[in-house]
């Protein structure tokens, strides 16, 4: 594979070389070297020349920091001041920004590349839906990567042979086939994709990057961006849906996330928290650029955005790069001999390998799975589409996602699917990802683990028991009513050491150089606050303040009606001494 070198002017740079790989949507590697000035636009760059891609706005670079948080590579800044971890560097080229209509995307290869993502978005549990609506998106798979049904290349069976959703039974496969036998025929594989990526953007579950979190009551709740707006989902229901147009503020301080917006015609704020602070951030941010990126009809008009209303308080984060109506209109100035569409398909690698290799491989990945569930999707390709032992699928499935209302002694859900027709194929279970897809990877546990440093993660949860429940809350009472007494013990000690007069002469002293120290930074900043509001002085830096949103904000909706105020009460006070 060529391994691509991006070399700086400086001649002390040019031996600073560092390893890249990046991980993409067919699991396949693309190798390459930068420098340590190198931009992440370079890298994001790399991958669209090496697929001949020129709708590359949909796409972006992912990354996972030594915390397991994950990150997009941000275009502007230098790869090595983002990267936290060690070289060399391992990355994933995904969907960032789905298009809300598909039809619109141009080129067959942009929409080979957002197939895949789809396709991965199923496998991993994110996208939820009915069977009717899983065995279409399954057959038009069979149809892109297998071609036409053929009885002798396509034996009784063979969909089982194939791993496509993280629940697959043979109800579901028996549809697939059906629909892939008698109603796809003679479609293409371009015809059948864009096909899937119709029926999927239909789903409310589309785009869907699902950030989990805690609402106000300690419930479990997993907040996604899609092309519509902001949503939240409990269990399989989405609870909230607040359209671009109605979210006039996100914001976060420290592990809580707020949305300020209308809902149902009124004024509402949406609050939520984190299990990381870091994670709180990640989610900032992707809300931010996805409301850019859907709700703007131009680049020019997003601004820079801050994460607190209060002044010079808060992360700040632009936008870069074009917005959905920029992209949909760039597309349709294409004019150029379509690429070719190199693809990877289950045919290939069925054909490669004896059923009994397939059922030994196959054993390997799911153990694999089972030992590292965190950081399988990031850091482990996906097996080449190869059957699943299905006890070894359900048991894993059983550790990861809670199924509403079932015993481990009730039946298995195959038998629920067979007494209804229109039952739920994924999304019967409580919307919970897969480990793989969470912003920060966790245990089989649940994601509950996230929270052990939150309050709220004491809160009861779908799986434990009340005697448990019971028993932590006790426990805690316990010990909160301990660090109260010890914490009056405290005070009352330093009480009684604060009456003599050697603590009190050290306390006074102590008050005094705060209150200097305070005096001092008054002195200096407030002359240079008058300077900013003013005076008419055009420096730079002075220029560049009075430009941002903060202090425009502080300026506009603070200082002016302050100053207003004040100043009719001297103009009322010289009256009155006229007067008189």
């Amino acid at each position: 594979m060529k391994m691509l070198r991006f070399r700086s002017s400086s001649i002390k740079s040019l031996s600073q070389e560092i390893k890249c790989t990046i991980r993409l949507l067919d699991d396949t590697e693309l190798h390459c070297i930068i420098q340590r000035d190198t931009k992440g636009q370079f890298l994001i760059d790399h991958v669209c020349n090496h697929f001949s891609l020129l709708e590359k706005d949909y796409f972006g670079i992912r990354y996972v920091d030594p915390e397991k948080q994950r990150h997009w590579l941000e275009p502007n800044k230098s790869v090595v001041k983002q990267m936290k971890s060690q070289p060399p560097y391992t990355m994933c080229f995904r969907v960032k920004f789905y298009p809300g209509e598909p039809v619109k995307v141009k080129e067959e290869l942009t929409r080979y590349l957002l197939y895949l993502q789809i396709k991965r978005d199923i496998f991993h549990g994110r996208l939820l839906c009915s069977l009717s609506d899983a065995a279409s998106l399954g057959a038009y798979t069979l149809q892109a990567e297998l071609g036409d049904y053929e009885p002798d290349e396509h034996p009784e069976g063979y969909v089982s042979e194939i791993k496509l959703f993280p629940k697959q039974t043979q109800k579901l496969e028996r549809k697939m086939e059906q629909i892939h036998k008698n109603e796809l025929r003679g479609q293409t594989a371009a015809v059948a994709e864009l096909n899937l990526l119709q029926k999927a953007h239909t789903l409310e579950t589309y785009g869907v990057d699902p950030h989990p979190c805690k609402d106000s009551s300690g419930a479990t709740a997993f907040i996604g961006f899609t092309a519509t707006g902001f949503v939240v989902f409990q269990g399989n229901k989405r609870i909230h849906l607040l359209r671009w147009s109605d979210v006039s503020k996100l914001k976060f301080d420290g592990k809580t996330f707020c949305v300020h917006g209308i809902q149902k015609e009124k004024k509402t704020v949406l609050t939520y928290h984190t299990s990381t602070p870091a994670a709180c951030k990640h989610l900032w941010k992707c809300g931010v650029e996805n409301q850019a990126f859907y709700k703007y009809a131009k680049s020019s008009q997003v601004k820079t955005v801050s994460s607190s209303n209060i002044f010079f308080k808060g992360r700040r984060f632009r936008f870069s790069g074009r917005v959905a109506k920029e992209v949909i209109e760039a597309s349709t100035k294409i004019e150029r001999t379509p690429p070719e569409v190199h693809r990877s398909t289950l045919a290939q690698s069925r054909s490669c390998y004896s059923l009994s290799k397939q059922l030994i491989t196959s054993i390997e990945t799911t153990k694999s799975l089972l030992s590292s569930p965190g950081e399988y999707e990031e850091t482990a390709p996906v097996s080449t589409g190869l059957p699943l032992p299905k006890i070894d699928v359900t048991e894993r499935l059983q550790s990861i996602l809670k199924v509403e209302g079932q015993q481990p002694g009730d039946p298995p859900c195959e038998n629920k699917e067979e007494n209804s027709e229109e039952s739920l194929t994924i999304s019967e279970l409580v919307y919970n990802p897969s480990a793989s897809v969470l912003p920060t990877p966790i245990e089989d546990a649940g994601i509950d683990l996230l929270f052990n440093s939150h309050p709220l993660g004491n809160q009861r949860d779908e799986g434990g028991s009340y005697d448990e429940i019971d028993a932590a809350e006790t426990a805690l009472l316990i010990a909160e009513e301990e660090e109260l007494k010890e914490a009056k013990r405290v005070l009352t000690s330093n009480f009684e050491l604060l009456t003599s007069n050697k603590h009190l002469n050290a306390l006074t002293k102590s008050f005094v150089k705060l209150l200097l120290v305070g005096l001092g930074l008054m002195l200096f900043a407030f002359p240079l606050l008058l300077v900013l509001l003013e005076s008419d002085i055009d420096a730079s830096f002075l220029r560049e303040i009075r430009q941002t949103p903060e202090f425009e904000q502080f300026h506009y909706e603070y200082y002016c009606p302050l100053r207003q105020w004040l100043a009719c009460k001297i103009h009322y006070i010289f009256d009155k001494l006229g007067s008189s």
